[in-house]
């Protein structure tokens, strides 16, 4: 099948793709959000052990992420911010992994994770109400995102339930992350969408610990049909403890024999006018294929990677 075959193929899936786009944003616009643009190109992406930005030949990166620059504007006084862009990451190749894919973050100040967590019902909700002409969308009243329980396990719960062992604040990288993905993830989301909140310390990254127990962190994920859907954080607004978890980062990046960034000063200076606040990033591509029932990200992309 030639490509201008498979695209016409598509264009249910496309369609699709624009009213979940054009419904995103009437959410967050009715809710008092207000949609910014931040660069795609950075000079010192946010340094996490395994997540490998992009690097360019005349200098800096493709963003991974807006966090950073997005939370300089709440430092600078935005209360409720929203965006939808691309993002780039190094080796993410897979059924629902693409190094070039869209990105759903929106930040709220004088807020923490559990704000975030009602945001998510909500916008899932909203998109529910608005799933028609969408294939795949159960047209019913049953749709998955309609008016029904999310689970919520904590991270400790559902590795004892599903592994059978409970990670500590200091539990090793790669043990955690191999039980989580092999283990954990696919037995999460069914038939409804579930929580994963309260990530051990040491998976912090950017986020707060909580004040009443310090060995996890006020950070959580959003799963659906096994899937990892968001993750969302209240955020970390030390100054002193991001740079020192920063310069871990790039330790441990050392350490498995990638480049170190620089570290992001612009960002750590913004930190002492940050308020206390809350974000979070949804895969938008990943929320259109579960939507409409597409098996891979291929499906609701117009050009995938080796499509040229």
């Amino acid at each position: 099948m030639g490509l201008a075959e498979k695209l016409s193929e598509k264009r249910p899936y496309l369609e699709a793709r624009s009213r979940i786009l054009q419904a995103v944003r009437t959410f967050f616009h009715t809710e008092g959000f207000l949609e910014v643009q931040t660069p795609l190109i950075t000079r010192a992406p946010a340094p996490e052990a395994h997540i490998d930005a992009v690097s360019l030949r005349d200098g800096g990166y493709l963003i991974t992420s807006p966090e950073l620059f997005m939370k300089r504007l709440l430092a600078a006084g935005y209360g409720r911010i929203f965006q939808v862009t691309p993002a780039f990451r190094k080796g993410e190749h897979g059924r629902y992994h693409h190094p070039e894919f869209t990105l759903l973050e929106w930040y709220r100040a004088h807020a923490d994770y559990t704000d975030l967590l009602e945001d998510c019902r909500s916008l899932l909700q909203f998109l529910s109400d608005s799933s028609g002409g969408i294939p795949g969308a159960d047209h019913r009243g049953e749709h998955p995102f309609a008016e029904v329980p999310w689970e919520v396990h904590t991270v400790r719960e559902a590795f004892a339930r599903f592994a059978g062992w409970s990670p500590g604040p200091d539990v090793d990288q790669e043990l955690f992350d191999r039980t989580l993905v092999e283990t954990v993830e696919p037995r999460l989301g069914f038939p409804n969408p579930c929580i994963l909140k309260d990530y051990p310390a040491n998976q912090a990254a950017l986020a707060r610990l909580k004040r009443d127990d310090s060995s996890v962190a006020e950070r959580f994920e959003v799963y659906w049909k096994g899937v990892e859907l968001a993750n969302g954080f209240s955020e970390l607004t030390d100054p002193r403890e991001q740079r020192e978890r920063f310069e871990v980062a790039n330790h441990l990046r050392s350490g498995l024999g990638f480049s170190p960034y620089p570290m992001p000063e612009a960002f750590l200076e913004s930190l002492e006018d940050l308020p206390p606040c809350a974000g979070i990033a949804l895969g938008f591509d990943r929320l259109v294929m579960l939507l409409t029932n597409a098996s891979r990200l291929d499906e609701v992309v117009a050009f995938p990677p080796g499509s040229e």
